[in-house]
C-alpha cells in the first residue's frame, strides 16, 4: 500500500514550494538586473574616463619595494653580517602590484 500524504500537509507543502520558488525567481531576476546595470554603467565610465596616471590604463605597475626584481635583501639584525634574499612581501614575488585606483579598472 502506498502511504498518501494527508491533504492539509500536501496543501502546506505546495504553498511553501510556491513561496520559496517565487523568492528564488525574484532573487535571480534582481541579480541579473543589477549586474546588467553595473556593466552598462562600467562601459559608459570606461568610454569617457581618462586612463589612470599611475598604471597608465593597464591595472598593474612595477612593485615599488623590489622594483620588479621579485626579491629583497633583508636581515633581522641591525648591523648584518649576512643579508638574506627574500621573496618580496608586497608583490609576493610577481614583480608587479595591482593598481588600487578604481580597483584595477585602468581608468581614473
Amino acid at each position: 500500500m502506498v502511504d498518501r500524504v494527508p491533504r492539509p500537509l500536501r496543501s502546506l507543502g505546495v504553498a511553501a514550494a510556491f513561496a520559496f520558488g517565487g523568492l528564488f525567481t525574484l532573487s535571480v531576476a534582481s541579480s541579473v538586473a543589477i549586474r546588467t546595470l553595473q556593466s552598462a554603467f562600467e562601459a559608459k565610465s570606461r568610454k569617457f574616463a581618462l586612463p589612470c596616471g599611475v598604471c597608465k590604463g593597464k591595472g598593474f605597475y612595477v612593485c615599488k619595494l623590489c622594483k620588479g626584481g621579485t626579491t629583497i635583501r633583508w636581515s633581522p639584525m641591525f648591523d648584518p653580517v649576512y643579508i638574506n634574499p627574500c621573496v618580496c612581501p608586497t608583490c609576493d614575488g610577481n614583480g608587479v602590484q595591482r593598481c588600487l585606483n578604481r580597483l584595477s579598472k585602468g581608468y581614473a
